[in-house]
């Protein structure tokens, strides 16, 4: 250890998960010391990794923050997490943001302060990569003062902004790439509450728990959208053709539309979702380099509508995995089997149910029939914990009926999995 180059000595330290063990660790020799202080590139202060913070006093733990940062002379990385912790002075935290946003790229930062601290108006116009901000407020953002030159990541969780500001922080940071909104609050001037966010760059955006009338994202280059656990009258997304993953989770929109924005999409995952099937796969029929479409615990808004598999196989040459799970009903489930033209190129088959019964048997029994090429099987199911006798009678039947199919098809891999 004693020949170790300080800058490896410096790594190792980074790659520890709390501040208390870089300090504990620096303490070995001189040597040590001397990395932590001239090559400790990465310092996380996290009230979950340890803790003791919540019950240190706030004015002691100010202090040994300070003592800890002050100590550093390059870090790339802070991550100041202190949730469940009383209010720190806000003198002192832009004091920590102040020494380090030089060599600082990355930021993580939930601190509550009093009076609030402006992050934009600390770290804006250095070389600030990725910005992680949660349980705060963001007011007045000024593009051409507060502008972030080389972010590329930025995540707001339960942050308090305005739509005008969102849609200006946005423009503000001219090679963003990836964007999470997590249950922000938007502060609107208006009755209806709209959000129309424009980026050149954006590759990816994750958005959860938010409420809206309107939700207007304009993105020529988009590769990847995720809505969880949204309501939402209208959702729009304007781009050029470059969505590749599109998933929606647990959403309640009126109307949603992805443009001309299909042609390249790979991933649709769709779960726990009121579908229209036709306005559905009007949507996505032309998606031919589609990969792996996921419908899974899928309610149709009517109910004689059904997933039609022929129309799948037509439509999606590529698809390779195929996960299913809705409720079956006799004679619609027939109607989603009719068409023989296989899914050639499927290898990854997953099937789930909510209420167990004879039609699954049969579904599946079918699926395999047309998945030539199928080489694993997925099966979901949920087993109440209060069983009846017909119940255990039911799914022992299933499981015997699934155990007799498989053998026709020694060559796929089953794998079962229970809620």
């Amino acid at each position: 250890m004693e020949h170790l180059p300080l800058e490896v000595i410096g790594n190792i330290l980074s790659r520890l998960i709390g501040a208390r063990d870089v300090v504990i660790a620096s303490t070995t020799c001189r040597k040590w010391r001397e990395a932590c202080r001239k090559h400790l590139h990465t310092l996380s202060f996290n009230s979950n990794d340890w803790p003791v913070y919540r019950d240190i006093a706030t004015r002691r733990l100010e202090i040994l923050i300070t003592q800890t940062i002050f100590q550093t002379t390059g870090l790339q990385g802070l991550s100041i997490l202190m949730d469940d912790v009383d209010e720190f002075s806000a003198s002192t935290v832009i004091a920590w943001l102040m020494y380090t946003r030089e060599t600082l790229r990355r930021l993580f930062y939930n601190v509550r302060t009093t009076p609030n601290v402006n992050i934009l108006e600390v770290c804006g116009r250095q070389k600030l990569e990725m910005l992680f901000l949660a349980n705060n407020s963001i007011t007045g953002v000024e593009p051409n003062f507060q502008r972030f030159p080389c972010l590329k990541t930025l995540s707001l969780s339960h942050v308090s902004i305005s739509a005008l500001d969102l849609s200006l922080l946005l423009s503000a940071c001219p090679k963003l790439g990836n964007l999470d909104l997590v249950s922000p609050d938007i502060a609107m001037s208006d009755a209806q509450v709209t959000v129309e966010l424009a980026s050149p760059t954006l590759k990816s955006i994750y958005v959860e728990a938010i409420s809206l009338d309107k939700f207007i994202l304009e993105a020529d280059g988009i590769e990847r959208l995720h809505l969880r656990d949204c309501v939402l009258e209208l959702f729009e997304l304007i781009g050029k053709g470059t969505l590749k993953h599109f998933q929606i989770d647990d959403v309640s929109v009126i109307h949603i539309d992805i443009g001309e924005t299909v042609d390249n999409l790979e991933v649709v995952d769709v779960s726990n979702f009121t579908i229209v099937w036709p306005k559905f796969y009007q949507m996505i029929s032309r998606s031919s380099k589609l990969k792996k479409l996921r419908l899974w615990e899928v309610t149709f808004d009517d109910e004689d509508e059904i997933v039609d598999l022929e129309a799948i196989a037509l439509c999606f040459p590529q698809l390779s995995h195929l996960s299913l799970s809705y409720e079956l009903k006799d004679g619609v489930m027939h109607y989603g089997l009719q068409g023989s033209t296989p899914l050639e190129n499927v290898t990854v088959l997953e099937l789930g149910w909510t209420v167990i019964n004879d039609l699954f048997s049969h579904w599946v029994k079918e699926l395999l029939k047309r998945c030539p090429n199928l080489q694993k099987l997925v099966i979901n199911g949920v087993v109440s914990e209060a069983k009846t006798h017909e119940e255990c009678q039911i799914l022992a039947k299933f499981t015997s009926s699934i155990v007799h199919l498989m053998r026709k098809y020694m060559h796929v891999e089953v794998q079962f999995e229970y809620d």
